[in-house]
C-alpha cells in the first residue's frame, strides 16, 4: 500500500485482544503510543479509539483517564457478571459499527487485532473501496484474516517488539480474570507534546503510569 501525507487515517484498537497477545507471547505490556506513532507515520491522524472494559469498581478509570489525556480516545463497556460466575464484555460489533460509520471520511481504517472475527468487516469495507490496514501481533492473529487483507496492508508488530512492547524493567503484569485483566495494562501513549525521553524510550509520564 502506497502512504503518502494526505491520507486521512482513523485507527480502532481491541485493547482485550491486544493485551492477551502481548501478555501470553511475551508476558509484556503494548506500548499503545508507539503503535498508534509507527502505524500514523507522516499522515494524518484524524483519530485513535481504544476500547475498553470497565468494571463496577472503577479501579481501570485511571488508565482510561491517561489514554484521553493523551490522545486516544475510549469508549467503555461495562464487564457482565452472569449466574454461575460467568463474566463476558464483547466490544466486536460496536467496533465494526464504528468503523464503518467513520469510513466515509477517512482514506484508510486501521483495525488493531488479530481477532479472525473481523474478517467480514475488513471483507465489507474493502469492497466499499477503502484502503484497510489491520496490525497485530501475528503468532495470534487469524491466518486467513492476514489473507484477506494482503501482506502489503499487514502490520506484524511481533517484527518490532522493542518499539511496541513496554521494556521489561517497567513491565508489571499482575495477576487476574481472562476479561478484566486489560484494567492493569498502563497506557503507553507518545504524542508529540511529551518530551524528555530517556535512553529507554520512554517519557517521565509514561514511566510513572508503568509504576
Amino acid at each position: 500500500m502506497i502512504h503518502h501525507k494526505n491520507q486521512r487515517v482513523g485507527i480502532f484498537i481491541d485493547v482485550q485482544n491486544m493485551y492477551y497477545s502481548a501478555r501470553n507471547l511475551f508476558n509484556r505490556k503494548v506500548h499503545f503510543g508507539n503503535v498508534v506513532k509507527k502505524i500514523t507515520g507522516e499522515r494524518q491522524l484524524i483519530r485513535a479509539t481504544a476500547y475498553v472494559v470497565s468494571t463496577k469498581t472503577g479501579e481501570n478509570q485511571p488508565f482510561f483517564d491517561a489514554l484521553n489525556n493523551l490522545g486516544i480516545e475510549t469508549k467503555e463497556k461495562e464487564l457482565k457478571e452472569y449466574a454461575g460466575g460467568q463474566k463476558k464484555a464483547d466490544w466486536d460489533v460496536g467496533i465494526a459499527v464504528d468503523m464503518i460509520r467513520a469510513a466515509q471520511n477517512l482514506d484508510v481504517v486501521v483495525l488493531v487485532s488479530g481477532d479472525g472475527d473481523f474478517i467480514p468487516l475488513v471483507q465489507y469495507l474493502k469492497n466499499a473501496g477503502k484502503f484497510v490496514e489491520v496490525a497485530s501481533f501475528r503468532e495470534t492473529t487469524s491466518s486467513e484474516l492476514v489473507e484477506v487483507l494482503g501482506a502489503d496492508n499487514y502490520i506484524n508488530l511481533s517484527a518490532n517488539k522493542r518499539a511496541f512492547l513496554i521494556p521489561e524493567r517497567f513491565n508489571r503484569i499482575r495477576p487476574s480474570s481472562k476479561v478484566a485483566a486489560p484494567e492493569n495494562v498502563a497506557p503507553s501513549v507518545h504524542p508529540p507534546a511529551i518530551a524528555n525521553e530517556s535512553d529507554d524510550g520512554l517519557s517521565s509520564n509514561e514511566r510513572a503510569l508503568n509504576n
